[in-house]
């Protein structure tokens, strides 16, 4: 596990501001320690806790920002649909989300290769009229994101020293 401290008065100060506070504390504390994003290399350092949390705020980020287009055109596909996210995520609790995930990896099959490519902006665009096969999957995360994220960050509270040191 890579090695993250967190002070006990953090955590109690990011717990009273709230659970999207708490959350995005250990976060972008693990963040920090890897260099900002996940890679191979980071990923091998990381506990199976720390790369899993990572993932979601990445696909939490992705998918608010751009969509699963923009999630698989930024190289991350492979990681969520080529390796047991959805599974891990249902460990923790996220059942809902882990089928979630695999309808989204249905998609991204018969996808990929279209949205896996070097593209101007402009074909970028067009891919999401293209596929409007994402379109109500990024609507159905956008729905339940909070449910799920308070889903994780209780997962992580619960587990916190999977995650980080209390310092």
């Amino acid at each position: 596990m890579i090695n993250v401290e967190i002070s006990d008065g953090e955590l109690r100060q990011a717990s009273v501001e709230g659970i999207d506070a708490f959350l995005n504390l250990v976060i972008e504390r693990i963040r920090a320690a890897i260099g900002g994003e996940l890679n191979a290399e980071n990923m091998q350092q990381m506990s199976t806790a720390q790369v899993v949390l990572v993932g979601y705020a990445t696909l939490r980020d992705e998918l608010m920002d751009g969509g699963f287009v923009q999630l698989i055109h930024n190289g991350y596909g492979p990681f969520f649909f080529r390796n047991p996210f959805d599974a891990a995520v249902r460990q923790w609790g996220l059942i809902e989300l882990c089928r979630f995930m695999r309808r989204a990896k249905k998609y991204y099959q018969r996808h990929r290769e279209d949205i896996e490519v070097e593209l101007t902006d402009e074909e970028f665009m067009a891919l999401y009229e293209k596929m409007p096969d994402f379109e109500d999957l990024d609507d159905e995360f956008v729905t339940n994101e909070e449910q799920w994220s308070q889903q994780v960050a209780y997962y992580v509270d619960e587990h916190l020293q999977d995650f980080i040191k209390v310092g």
